[in-house]
């Protein structure tokens, strides 16, 4: 009101002294108190964020092993939690390598000496082994404040990189140094670091980074997060997933037109692809390798995971020091982790990567990098710790562990040759010898019926297959696009975790979908 009032006053005064008569002087005063007394129009503040103004990079990204098949399978699950009628029991999810989600269990020593790191008065209760106990008096020594709570130095606990240093060390038969041991958040963030150190340029200087096809999806997610080129090399399917050389090097020839090839990363042994190489196999990469000046870099996770006859685990560290110079002087990064093998540990987040033959300066700076994120969880640090340094004959834990230890493999062993040989008694499917690591990666021999039913809906043909399969029998896999794959083919991965009762009964479920939608579907 005294807005008004006032505003009223300042108009008539402001018209008096332009002589304005009083008629006009009105009609302009009232035109003026009209406005005062209109709604207000505020602009809307807009989003800062949003899908139009984020990082292109990041839209980019993708992430097949959770994605939208994935949640589907979660939104079934509660659909039979809330009572829904379904033709299948359960999810059986075979779409991630999460061993104890699917019913492993944890080794017994890992987690009593993890416990005792977390309430170190625990020890006093005299219901742990002695070795058990002296291992987390050895890892809380090297803590801050003999707390597993507290920071460590950003390249890791130092004793804890010195036990990863002597575990590859007894692997290899080859010198290993702690101060060239990064530890990490799994095996993905060193990953993820070594990434973004090598991403560099513009245009056609950009870097080319080489990635099997098919892939892990870690792999093109951070290659697009860092606006990086993905260079991607065919296994040979026809050959055991192997890697031929001849490929290679067609890749990175045509790659030269539009960036620069700087690394090339191989997954050994492989995922989704389940292959184990030769040691001639890892030769021929590590001479390709030198020749092109590439970075090496080795993803080792499923090193453990080995089944088929004849098959050996050889890691890139110790091929490239066996053959000598100039090989062993390349620079290679190469990683493992908690998560898989025979401990299958996917939540503590423990890993490490062994950094070697870098130039002056860039440890540092990876250094540099690792410290802007403070440290990975010591947690997981210690959990590498007690697996690169696990109990020895003669210690209490000793026999348990090693029993454990194999029981897991040899079910794996199990349940790679039940899947394989199930895959290639059903007709419209063939599939390579599960070698090692914990997926199978079988070919999809698909009618022109359903590829072109696929189409009509916008779908891959893998994904078309993929999601009728979950919704008519509650098995959950990964569509091979996911993946990528050469053109024209189509495949699915599926792990080999769940229990053997619970495998035998997705071959069941399986043999009979794929049966149905073959018929459904014949030309």
């Amino acid at each position: 009101m005294l807005l008004t009032l006032f505003v009223k006053s300042a108009v008539e005064t402001t018209l008096c002294r332009h002589s304005a008569s009083i008629s006009h002087r009105h009609r302009l005063l009232q035109t003026v108190l009209n406005k005062m007394a209109a709604p207000i129009s505020i602009t809307q503040r807009g989003q800062v964020l949003s899908v139009e103004s984020m990082n292109e990079n990041v839209k980019e990204l993708e992430y097949a092993v959770r994605g939208p098949i994935v949640k589907r399978a979660g939104a079934i699950e509660q659909e039979i939690i809330n009572g829904a009628s379904k033709p299948f029991p359960d999810v059986i999810k075979a779409n991630i390598g999460d061993c104890h989600a699917t019913g492993q269990k944890p080794m017994t020593y890992i987690r009593q000496v993890l416990a005792l790191c977390m309430m170190p008065d625990l020890a006093k209760s005299g219901l742990f082994p002695s070795d058990a106990v002296a291992k987390a008096e050895k890892i809380l020594s090297g803590c801050g404040g003999h707390s597993i709570g507290s920071y460590s130095d950003s390249k890791g606990v130092d004793l804890i990189r010195k036990d990863v240093a002597g575990y590859i060390s007894r692997r290899d038969g080859q010198p290993a140094s702690g101060d060239n041991i990064f530890m990490s958040t799994g095996a993905s963030e060193i990953i993820r670091t070594m990434i973004e150190m090598l991403a560099f340029g513009e245009g056609k200087n950009r870097t080319g980074i080489m990635i099997p096809i098919p892939q892990y999806p870690l792999y093109s997610a951070c290659i697009a997060e860092m606006g990086v080129i993905p260079v991607g090399y065919y296994l040979d399917e026809d050959n055991g997933w192997g890697i031929d050389v001849a490929e290679m090097k067609r890749s990175i020839e045509e790659a030269k037109a539009t960036c620069a090839p700087r690394a090339i990363v191989i997954i050994n042994p492989g995922n989704p692809t389940g292959q184990v190489l030769s040691r001639q196999n890892i030769e021929d990469v590590i001479k390709f390798a030198y020749d092109e000046k590439l970075f090496l870099m080795a993803d080792e996770v499923y090193q453990d995971n080995i089944y088929a006859e004849g098959a050996q685990f050889h890691s890139f560290k110790k091929v490239t020091c066996e053959m000598g110079e100039p090989w062993n002087k390349m620079e290679l990064a190469s990683f493992h982790s908690m998560s898989k093998g025979f401990m299958g540990e996917c939540g503590l987040r423990g890993g490490y990567g062994e950094i070697l033959n870098l130039g002056d300066g860039v440890k540092t700076m990876i250094e540099k990098l690792t410290s802007s994120r403070l440290c990975c969880a010591v947690t997981g640090q210690a959990a590498m710790s007690i697996v690169c340094d696990p109990p020895k004959p003669g210690d209490p834990s000793y026999e348990l562990f090693q029993t454990e230890k194999n029981n897991v493999l040899k079910s794996l062993h199990v349940k790679a040759e039940l899947v394989a040989d199930a895959f290639n008694a059903i007709p419209g499917i063939k599939c390579n010898t599960v070698m090692g690591a914990m997926y199978a990666f079988p070919q999809l021999l698909l009618p022109n019926k359903a590829i072109e039913a696929a189409k009509a809906k916008g779908m891959e043909p893998d994904s078309f297959y993929a999601f009728d399969l979950l919704e008519n029998t509650g098995i959950c896999v990964v569509p091979g696009s996911g993946f990528k794959q050469k053109e024209n083919t189509y495949h699915f991965r599926t792990t080999i975790l769940p229990p053997t009762e619970k495998m035998k009964e997705f071959v069941k479920r399986f043999t009979q979908f794929h049966n149905n939608f073959m018929n459904t579907y014949k030309d």
